[in-house]
């Protein structure tokens, strides 16, 4: 019963938190200057000020903000998130048909960055003196102080000019179709430089943050308790010490969760991957309203999901949080 009442609690707060940031973003998006019904009309070719006043009638775009913004909350608790202005379909059709490469993408990278950057930090704080703990250290340092757009462009540079083994743009060979093994493992060989672009800076992050932590870890009562009793060292550091040491971590990465869907815009944009953040580009050039509201929602629904699986990580790790 406790239970289900926090699960209601919950969903009562991510449901207010969505409705808050579709808000903040309907007026920042609105107050920013461009007209849309001038960009519609450049597709058109051009239109007079009558054919404007017309555009803006057809869209909704002639009425005061908050009606327009109320108009499309009712629009938006049906699943309706209005029509894009620059691709002529439906917001949702085009963010259901983007938002798969970007799960992949940002999924991936998370993955990656927690695993590498974990085995890092855990390894060096077992010798934290040694040249290879001063190495993770360099590596967090450079890692974390390379901006992900410039990582990914040294990347491109490097392997689509100096060694060009790896392809530098797009998702899929326009040479493969079907959805056979061939066709996962080009999407998996596409996938691996926009991954490794997005997960380096956190790679570096995850390694510094578990170093500290185990070693903080490796440092407690029940540490030497357990050494004392004879246990041996893996069991100690890999059973006792690194479920405690990975709670800063597992806070970390659903904190960080929204950062990797806005670096997904940067990492995307530079790959040509085809997913929201080049969706949200286009958007944005383009002044498409409610395409660019539609990601915005759907990044703050997929934030706001992490941060909830993060907390009942948490409950699986610690068991202590279980009965709470």
């Amino acid at each position: 019963m406790k239970f289900a009442s926090l699960i209601v609690k919950r969903l009562t707060y991510a449901i207010v938190l969505i409705a808050a940031v579709l808000a903040i973003n309907f007026a920042l998006i609105h107050a920013a200057p461009g007209d849309p019904a001038l960009v519609i009309a450049g597709e058109m070719g051009g239109a007079d000020a009558e054919v404007l006043d017309e555009i803006r009638k057809a869209y909704g775009l002639d009425k005061p903000v908050y009606q327009q913004f109320l108009t499309y909350m009712g629009r938006a608790v049906h699943g309706d998130l209005g029509q894009s202005y620059l691709f002529n379909l439906t917001v949702m059709d085009l963010i259901l048909d983007r938002i798969g490469p970007t799960i992949l993408l940002v999924l991936t990278a998370l993955v990656v960055a927690i695993l590498i950057g974990t085995a890092m930090g855990v390894y060096a704080s077992r010798r934290p003196d040694s040249v290879a703990s001063g190495a993770v250290t360099i590596f967090s340092l450079v890692g974390y102080a390379m901006p992900v757009f410039w990582t990914g462009i040294l990347l491109v540079l490097l392997f689509g000019k100096v060694i060009p083994i790896m392809p530098i743009a797009g998702m899929r060979d326009v040479r493969i179709s079907g959805d056979g093994f061939m066709a996962w493992l080009d999407v998996a060989h596409h996938l691996v430089l926009p991954a490794f672009t997005l997960a380096i800076i956190y790679l570096a992050l995850y390694s510094r943050l578990s170093r500290a932590s185990m070693l903080e870890v490796l440092g407690s009562d029940y540490i030497r308790t357990a050494r004392a009793k004879g246990l041996a060292e893996n069991v100690v550091v890999y059973k006792h010490a690194l479920r405690n040491a990975l709670m800063p971590v597992v806070t970390m990465a659903g904190l960080q969760f929204g950062n990797l869907i806005s670096g997904a815009v940067l990492v995307e944009t530079v790959f040509s991957w085809p997913g929201l953040g080049t969706l949200a580009l286009d958007a944005i050039l383009g002044r498409d309203y409610p395409t660019l509201l539609g990601v915005l929602t759907f990044s703050a629904i997929l934030t706001i999901v992490a941060n909830q699986l993060t907390d009942l990580t948490y409950r699986l790790i610690d068991p202590r949080l279980r009965s709470r």
